[in-house]
């Protein structure tokens, strides 16, 4: 089969098209026929090198986390869903014409495998930090980062738990976060009077998804430093905050959490960018740079 590999680190023009062994389910795990695979920032750092101190990779290397696709294999053990099956999740070297999952729900209805591709790492992430800040109804937080695809998804989901939130991003972002429910304000020098101006009554709790430097900001904001989670800047214990991190935690109840909302018409995620396989590495310095809204997907065989 098909597969995105990379042989060296580097670049984006490191990235090629290799024939490779199709991949099958274990235990515990499905394989899909991959429509589309959703594109993370993680995946370009890894490609870069810049975590192979503590995720080294026996190179060549396959990419790609998260998939939507049809379900082809079913590993020992397997229940609740049937080769056929129009799913999306997380695994493995998703950027291939196969891969194998690990954990998935099943595809909303209405919602395109192309859409769906995209909603497994900001799904699972969004739920993951706004529990470990503990957002809850009636509260104030701040989403820094607010219109990136976990971004995008944080501010819906902590809407919907009925909390008011405040969401940080560059100027063209403000009526895409209006849309979604947020309050907007934007980066830069200010951002404390600015969300003070926004919230008078104060913040409970502030989110960090783009790492971009504002930790003691958001301190300030909420004042205290137990208040302020940042999946991106792991500067963040050095200030008393927290960083969350998804090893070792089921992603499964956030995925079926997030199709739920999805089918009920609540929580929308949209691709504003697709490439073709032959184009991963411009999907992922598209990715890179770090200004797109909604998610980035690479697109392989029929986009149901």
């Amino acid at each position: 089969m098909k597969a995105v590999r990379f042989a060296r680190y580097g670049g984006p023009e490191v990235l090629e098209i290799a024939e490779v062994a199709e991949p099958h389910a274990g235990a515990g795990e499905i394989r899909i026929a991959v429509r589309a695979a959703g594109v993370n920032g993680l995946e370009w750092k890894v490609r870069q090198g810049l975590l192979r101190e503590v995720r080294p990779l026996r190179l060549p290397a396959g990419v790609g986390g998260d998939a939507a696709g049809i379900v082809d294999e079913l590993g020992a053990g397997v229940a609740g869903v049937e080769v056929g099956d129009a799913v999306f999740g997380s695994g493995r070297d998703t950027y291939a014409e196969h891969a194998v999952l690990t954990s998935w729900a099943h595809a909303p209805r209405g919602v395109t495998l192309v859409e769906a591709a995209g909603f497994a790492t900001p799904f699972e992430t969004a739920l993951r930090v706004l529990d470990d800040a503990r957002v809850r109804a009636g509260q104030t937080v701040v989403v820094n980062g607010a219109s990136g695809g976990v971004g995008s998804a944080a501010v819906q989901f902590a809407v919907e738990r009925g909390a008011t939130v405040i969401g940080v991003a560059g100027p063209a972002g403000r009526d895409y976060l209006a849309a979604l429910g947020a309050v907007p304000t934007t980066y830069g020098p200010g951002l404390v009077d600015r969300v003070r101006a926004l919230a008078p009554a104060g913040v409970d709790a502030a989110v960090d998804i783009a790492g971009s430097g504002v930790i003691p900001e958001l301190i300030r904001l909420t004042g205290d430093p137990a208040a302020v989670v940042s999946i991106a800047d792991f500067s963040a214990p050095g200030h008393g905050a927290s960083v969350s991190t998804g090893f070792g935690r089921d992603r499964t109840p956030a995925l079926r959490e997030g199709a739920r909302l999805v089918a009920a018409g609540r929580l929308t995620l949209p691709v504003t960018r697709t490439f073709p396989m032959d184009r991963a590495g411009d999907a992922q310095a598209a990715s890179a740079t770090g200004h797109t809204r909604g998610r980035i997907i690479v697109t392989l065989g029929e986009p149901r």
